[in-house]
């Protein structure tokens, strides 16, 4: 029990503040989240971080902070271990660790913004010098990546965006830098066992906190429904319409008789292959999908590829106009990822690649478009199976073909 009269030591004030949050209807739903891991106050530690389970607070850091500020700075710690950020975006932080720590941050501290217009918690005292800007609004971290990567952030002394309420009319200080550290070295460390329990305890968490919010008619944190929505594995949806649509009548067999009879009580044989014709990959070049999806994408490509044995597999690179077009035999196959060229920028207008392939008397047994679905015109007219791997972008509905979303941090 607490000594009434007397001055809590940081210690203290962490337990007293993750209660507040706690009990707070708004945040009912992350009561589970903030139970997980252990939560600690370090002398060393300059201001604070999470390995995506376990939460360090700097004792000096964190007496400078009033207890709205302590509490938003907790929520941070907390919305870093609910998004799985430091497994989800290993990638971007290997490519570039300060972007990646920013990006992060300018989804997070906007969401926290938002959500406490009464004061609850505060970006405000030693926390003003934390990521925040509007036009980041309605991005999710790789987004806001790519976007620092094309407007990296302005040094100190120019004009920049940071924590709301500087006072000045602004948007905040002159140089945005994340208050917290990310440990990335750390969450790498986990075993693989910690790792799978930590997964199911974050899963186990958010339907229970969803559940909870649910009955207490608080609606609780409005992102835990879309975490809640069962993913698609992209690469499973990838093999299983290669592999249905890639086939062929070379000869018949009786060994697996053809199922489109059988409850007429006809048996006849079903046509199989051993020759697949061409694998058309028409690939988004504008801009917004970065070498990297790419690369996956042919990377497992080529597996499945390995597996259904193509004639030839065609490169198709595009933006408002088919800019590269690269055709791979079989034997080839082994050098595509490597010798591969791609080549675009620009527009989006998919129509250009049916047209294409009109043109050039390509007639591919299938085709799979990669794109961020942000197009300028239609979705084109096909005259054989489309799939489509949208990346990062939920709303896109194509009107013909099959879909499979994904988002950029799980390829």
């Amino acid at each position: 029990m607490l000594a009434i009269g007397k001055e809590l030591t940081t210690e203290q004030r962490l337990n007293k503040c993750t209660v507040d949050i706690m009990g707070n209807p708004k945040y009912i739903a992350l009561a589970g989240i903030m139970m997980i891991g252990e939560k600690r106050i370090c002398e060393t530690t300059p201001t604070a971080y999470t390995n995506g389970r376990d939460e360090v607070y700097g004792r000096v850091f964190a007496d400078q902070l009033n207890d709205a500020e302590f509490r938003f700075l907790i929520l941070h710690e907390c919305y870093h271990k609910l998004y799985r950020h430091l497994i989800t975006w290993q990638h971007l932080w290997k490519e570039n660790p300060q972007l990646a720590n920013m990006a992060m941050d300018f989804v997070i501290n906007l969401k926290i913004v938002d959500d406490n217009k009464d004061g609850f918690a505060t970006m405000t005292g030693a926390l003003t010098v934390g990521c925040y800007d509007e036009k980041y609004r309605g991005m999710d971290t790789a987004q806001v990546f790519n976007a620092l990567k094309q407007d990296p952030p302005k040094g100190k002394g120019n004009s920049g965006a940071g924590a709301p309420g500087s006072g000045d009319g602004t948007q905040g200080n002159s140089s945005p830098q994340p208050f917290d550290e990310h440990d990335f070295e750390g969450a790498q460390e986990l075993s693989v066992a910690d790792q799978q329990e930590l997964a199911r305890d974050i899963d186990e968490a958010i339907r229970q906190g969803a559940l909870i919010a649910g009955k207490m008619g608080s609606g609780g944190d409005r992102g835990l429904q879309e975490l809640l929505q069962p993913q698609v594995d992209w690469r499973e949806v990838m093999r299983d319409f290669i592999t249905t649509t890639c086939t062929g009548n070379d000869y018949s067999t009786w060994r697996r008789p053809n199922r489109r009879f059988m409850s007429s009580g006809v048996y006849l044989p079903s046509g199989i292959s051993e020759r697949v014709d061409e694998l058309v990959i028409a690939t988004d070049m504008s801009g917004s999908i970065g070498d990297r999806e790419v690369s996956v994408a042919l990377t497992e490509i080529k597996s499945i590829a390995d597996t259904v044995h193509p004639e030839a597999v065609r490169l198709l690179y595009w933006d408002t106009r088919v800019c590269q077009d690269e055709k791979y035999d079989m034997h080839e196959l082994d050098t595509m990822i490597q010798s591969t060229r791609p080549k675009g920028g620009g527009g989006t207008s998919v129509e250009c690649v049916p047209a294409y392939m009109t043109d050039k008397h390509i007639t591919p047994q299938a085709v799979i478009v990669i794109t961020d679905g942000y197009l300028g015109g239609s979705w084109g007219q096909w005259s054989c199976p489309v799939l489509w791997v949208i990346i990062d972008n939920k709303n896109a509905k194509p009107d013909c073909g099959i879909t499979v979303h994904v988002k950029s941090g799980d390829m």
